[in-house]
């Protein structure tokens, strides 16, 4: 296990996600656009918020590598396997806490379920699990993040 290990891997993993959350909206399977939701929190223009977004989606995914390999080494040991675990773990505080609660008390663009009908929000809530996003969005959130975590781990895992 070694920090760049768990860089590249955090690099792959994130691309991995990215385009498996692209691809499932350009499938129509959900509407969410995780890069353009961070990037709205930076800015109103769309096309800047969709490249400042992409650009703090990919710092997140560093972080969050960097999480995941402090982890490891506090277990002492990592694998794929335990990766997806902590996919999953990082899957559903992304839907749940960190989407639906944390996101929209910091968000000027985001609109809540107390929003008034004056005040018009360039985003809606993303609701529990992101439901708000399409009711395919959980499963596709969930197994983005599973590849994600699966990818991190496997960078970390020693071969052999």
């Amino acid at each position: 296990m070694s920090i760049w290990a768990a860089l590249a891997g955090g690099f792959v993993g994130t691309l991995v996600l990215t385009t498996a959350l692209r691809a499932a909206n350009a499938f129509n399977l959900t509407r969410i656009d995780l890069p353009f939701l961070l990037g709205t929190a930076f800015s109103s223009d769309r096309t800047r918020a969709k490249a400042i977004g992409y650009g703090a989606h990919f710092v997140n995914g560093q972080i969050f590598a960097l999480l995941y390999y402090a982890a490891f080494v506090a277990l002492g040991h990592s694998s794929w396997w335990l990766g997806c675990v902590f996919g999953l773990v990082h899957g559903l505080f992304a839907a749940t806490a960190l989407v639906n609660i944390l996101l929209p008390l910091v968000h000027p663009r985001m609109g809540t379920p107390q929003t008034s009908a004056p005040h018009v929000a360039l985003l809606e809530p993303p609701g529990f699990l992101m439901l708000n996003y399409g009711p395919g969005t959980p499963a596709v959130t969930l197994t983005a993040h599973l590849a994600y975590g699966a990818i991190v781990g496997g960078f970390l895992t020693p071969p052999g």
